[in-house]
């Protein structure tokens, strides 16, 4: 008896893409849709059965693959640096619709607003990022900025760094952001000393800091709101 079969050998409605066609994207399971962006799976492994395999990869599952680099994936065995980059590109397109907001610019009320903006962009990062928005004065997004990349510490988040670009952008506000790998978005004592010392250097320029939120993974924390400073 055969242990696997190609996708062109499953009844038609049970073909990925078939099924796509018929029913919608939102009809298919994680294995399915992962499938389709493989198209083509390994010697004795179908594309779906590829694709589960990738999914076991990590407890985490999906999640897992939202944290992966090319020179990860491609340590499983079936991947390629082509699948690779056809399933990085897929997610980063994904995350890239998650703030899609046409002409229109958004502006932000809450801390809610802000971490239900960017949780998809941050919560699988595998080392910390710090952003900046830089808001007008409706409190309305103008850009947004990394601002360095790995373990915050007052050396690489440096008040000029931040309010450079704030003036350039003529903003009247920022909002202080960063994601913790760990998924817990609890603020360390470094978190909380970096934003003192940035609300301080934007009252000195005149550029208010309203907030710093942490992101965690489907959570957030905010200092403001939790009187940190």
């Amino acid at each position: 008896m055969k242990s696997s079969y190609a996708m062109k050998e499953l009844p038609e409605d049970e073909r990925p893409r078939e099924k796509l066609v018929s029913n919608g994207a939102g009809s298919l399971s994680n294995p399915e849709l992962l499938a389709i962006l493989l198209r083509t799976g390994k010697k004795g492994l179908s594309a779906i059965e590829l694709s589960r395999r990738i999914l076991c990869e990590d407890r985490n599952g999906l999640a897992y693959l939202g944290r992966c680099r090319v020179d990860e994936l491609v340590k499983i065995d079936g991947i390629g640096k082509a699948k690779a980059c056809q399933l990085l590109a897929a997610l980063e397109l994904g995350k890239r619709m998650d703030k899609l907001t046409g002409t229109k610019k958004v502006d932000v009320h809450s801390p809610k607003d802000v971490a239900n903006r960017y949780m998809s962009e941050l919560r699988f990062l595998d080392r910390e990022v710090f952003k900046v928005l830089y808001l007008n004065t409706k409190n309305e997004i103008l850009r947004d900025e990394n601002i360095s990349v790995g373990s915050l510490n007052a050396s690489i988040v440096h008040p000029r760094e931040v309010f450079k670009p704030a003036i350039v952008y003529s903003s009247n506000a920022v909002i202080l952001m960063h994601n913790h790998p760990s998924g817990n978005p609890s603020p360390s004592q470094e978190d909380i000393q970096i934003t003192k010392r940035l609300s301080e250097a934007g009252d000195l320029i005149g550029i208010k800091v309203l907030d710093h939120i942490v992101i965690g993974d489907g959570d957030y924390y905010s200092l403001k709101e939790n009187g940190l400073f």
